[in-house]
C-alpha cells in the first residue's frame, strides 16, 4: 500500500497571499486627497497692477501717499460711504507709497458682465492733515469683465478666470492716472487666468 503524501501548491498560495496584501496598498496609494486643498493649488486670481512713470514708461514710479479701497466699501456707523481715515480691512492700501497693487474682484455670475470699482486716491496726507489750501486726488479705476469658472479639484472647488477684461480711469478733469496699458499686448481685452505676471500697468 503506497501512502500519497499531501502536496500544496505553494506558488499558486503565494500569488493569492501576495494579492491580498497588495490590493488594499494599491488602493491607498491610488486614492487621491481630495479632503485637502493645497496652499500652492492656483486659485481666483487677483488683478495685479503696478505703477510706471508716464514720462519714462519702462520706469517703476511709486504712487505716493496711496490709499486704495472699493467703492462704497468703507462706510460709517449708518453704512453711508466715506473716506478712510484709518487703515482697515477694507483698505488694500493706506497712506503708503506703492508701485504695484493687487486688486480682487467681483466674481459674479458666470457668463455675465460685471463690474468693479476702485478708489485710488494719491497723495492722501494731504486730505488728513490740517492745511485746507492741499487736497488728495482721487480717479476711480473701473475694472469690467466675464467670469468663467474652472473645476479645480473636489476639496478646492472651483475658480474663476476674468475674461474680455477692460480698465477705465473714469475722468472727473482731474484724474493723477494718465494711461493704461496691459503689458505685452495692445489690446485693452485680456484674460486673467493667473498671478504669474503683472496684468495691467497705470502710468503718472
Amino acid at each position: 500500500m503506497k501512502l500519497r503524501i499531501a502536496s500544496f501548491k505553494t506558488p499558486k498560495l503565494l500569488k493569492q497571499i501576495k494579492f491580498v496584501v497588495l490590493l488594499p496598498l494599491l488602493v491607498v496609494l491610488s486614492c487621491e486627497r481630495d479632503d485637502i486643498c493645497a496652499a500652492v493649488t492656483p486659485t481666483t486670481p487677483r488683478l495685479l497692477v503696478q505703477f510706471f512713470d508716464v514720462s519714462d514708461q519702462e520706469t517703476l514710479k511709486s504712487a505716493t501717499r496711496l490709499t486704495v479701497y472699493g467703492e462704497g466699501l468703507v462706510t460709517d456707523e449708518s453704512g453711508n460711504p466715506i473716506e478712510p481715515e484709518t487703515s482697515s480691512s477694507a483698505t488694500l492700501a493706506f497712506n503708503s507709497n506703492e508701485d504695484g497693487i493687487e486688486l480682487p474682484l467681483i466674481i459674479g455670475t458666470e457668463g455675465e458682465l460685471t463690474t468693479t470699482r476702485y478708489i485710488f486716491e494719491r497723495d492722501t496726507n494731504f486730505r488728513l492733515d490740517s492745511d485746507d489750501t492741499t487736497q488728495s486726488n482721487i480717479d476711480i479705476v473701473e475694472i469690467t469683465y466675464i467670469p468663467q469658472f474652472e473645476y479645480v479639484s473636489r476639496a478646492c472647488g472651483f475658480k474663476s478666470i476674468f475674461t474680455e477684461l477692460r480698465v477705465e480711469i473714469i475722468d472727473d478733469g482731474n484724474t493723477w492716472i494718465e494711461a493704461v496699458n496691459f503689458p505685452g499686448t495692445t489690446l485693452n481685452n485680456i484674460t486673467v487666468e493667473n498671478e504669474n505676471a503683472t496684468h495691467v500697468h497705470l502710468f503718472h
